[in-house]
């Protein structure tokens, strides 16, 4: 698939991704709570397996809610009018939802339980990670949070334009990254000169205004740098 096609083939589903965001306060209850199980889980220090597993949870959390979503608009366009095999449509598709997220808080509490007890007895102790790890979860967190503030701006499409700026904030978040993975001042301040020329770009072609170029690098790179402070 050619570069252009594959983009613009992202762009309608990083959209659609924005628009569950938008109208559906469920999900974005859902993509605060991945971020906090992020956090808790690197915080906690519990295995990559158990890692693995909440976070293929979060997931299939997500996605469901986003299918329901969908089935949703399909079924008010089909029936104008209330007919009670809409609503039993809308009804099994809320419960596959609700299915999945009571099983996520069940997994979730069996994985979680005696970390947590253990935190409450011993105190709060931060454990810490390899610096790739932090990296990789750093650029995820961001990503979601882009996408939440997207969806509360409401304008501009994923990768074009809106607030804050994803390919800045993206861009800023791997500058902090190599320069805490490198600790050499050489690629540090080359990946930062890309970084800049990235948000430059989203300016010079008109999708994006200097405040919200600005405000992406200042998230990507505030984020991963305090995460990098906090768990490498």
């Amino acid at each position: 698939m050619p570069l252009r096609k594959w983009i613009k083939s992202a762009n309608h589903a990083i959209e659609g991704i924005l628009h569950a965001a938008k109208t559906q306060r469920h999900m974005r209850y859902h993509l605060y709570t991945a971020v906090l199980i992020l956090l808790l889980s690197f915080s906690l220090g519990i295995s990559w397996l158990e890692f693995t597993a909440l976070v293929v949870l979060s997931i299939m959390v997500i996605s469901v809610e986003m299918l329901n979503t969908a089935i949703e608009a399909i079924t008010d366009v089909l029936f104008k009018e209330y007919d009670p095999r809409a609503k039993a449509i809308k009804d099994i598709a809320a419960g596959a939802v609700l299915i999945t997220a009571m099983g996520a808080v069940v997994i979730g509490y069996i994985i979680l339980f005696e970390p947590l007890k253990n935190m409450f007895y011993a105190g709060i102790i931060i454990a810490k990670h390899a610096e790739g790890d932090v990296a990789i979860v750093a650029l995820v967190i961001v990503l979601i949070l882009v996408v939440i503030t997207k969806a509360y701006y409401g304008k501009g499409e994923p990768l074009r334009g809106g607030m804050p700026s994803g390919h800045a904030a993206v861009a800023f978040s791997i500058w902090v990254a190599i320069t805490f993975l490198t600790e050499s001042f050489m690629p540090s301040i080359l990946v930062f000169i890309m970084a800049i020329f990235i948000a430059q770009s989203r300016v010079h072609v008109g999708i994006h205004r200097p405040i919200e170029v600005i405000l992406g690098a200042l998230l990507g790179s505030t984020i991963t740098f305090v995460l990098f402070k906090i768990f490498s």
